[in-house]
């Protein structure tokens, strides 16, 4: 049930992250025009572009790790004995919930701040905590990945 659930959020995300990459172009070709046609660009055209930038860079990072899709420098490992890539995978998982543990609480402490003394973007006054908070949801959401993995992995046993 965990596993449909999650897909079904992996989804989301990637057509979420698909509508803001539309619109990202959009606004972008929008701008383009009103540049060089119109002599006049958007006010905030760029900084909206960045902001959507990092959001669809960290949410699509979660549904890069719940797919397992990201890159991975396995030629050495794929070559060791099976024992010892389950090894090697356990390590990785146990090092991939503890980072993720440790980005989400430094990037949520800094949107708090951001938070608490009001700090807004330049262009278009858009609160500053809302670029940080991205980073803290996409690695909450991997640390819960690690850990949701790494207690499936004991649930099956050592040989695992």
């Amino acid at each position: 049930m965990i596993e449909q659930l999650a897909d079904r959020f992996t989804r989301a995300v990637e057509r979420l992250v698909a509508y803001a990459l539309v619109l990202a172009v959009v606004v972008n070709f929008a701008n383009v025009v009103a540049r060089y046609v119109f002599r006049q660009p958007i006010l905030g055209a760029d900084e909206l572009q960045v902001f959507l930038m990092v959001w669809m860079t960290f949410l699509g990072v979660v549904a890069v790790t719940w797919r397992r899709m990201h890159l991975r420098m396995d030629l050495f490992s794929e070559r060791l004995p099976a024992i010892a890539r389950r090894w090697l995978r356990l390590a990785e998982a146990l090092v991939a919930a503890a980072l993720s543990a440790l980005v989400f609480g430094e990037s949520l402490r800094y949107a708090a701040r951001m938070f608490e003394i009001g700090r807004r973007s330049d262009a278009l006054g858009l609160p500053s905590w809302i670029a940080p908070s991205s980073v803290a949801i996409a690695f909450g959401l991997i640390g819960l990945i690690a850990v949701y993995r790494l207690v499936r992995r004991a649930a099956r046993g050592p040989a695992a």
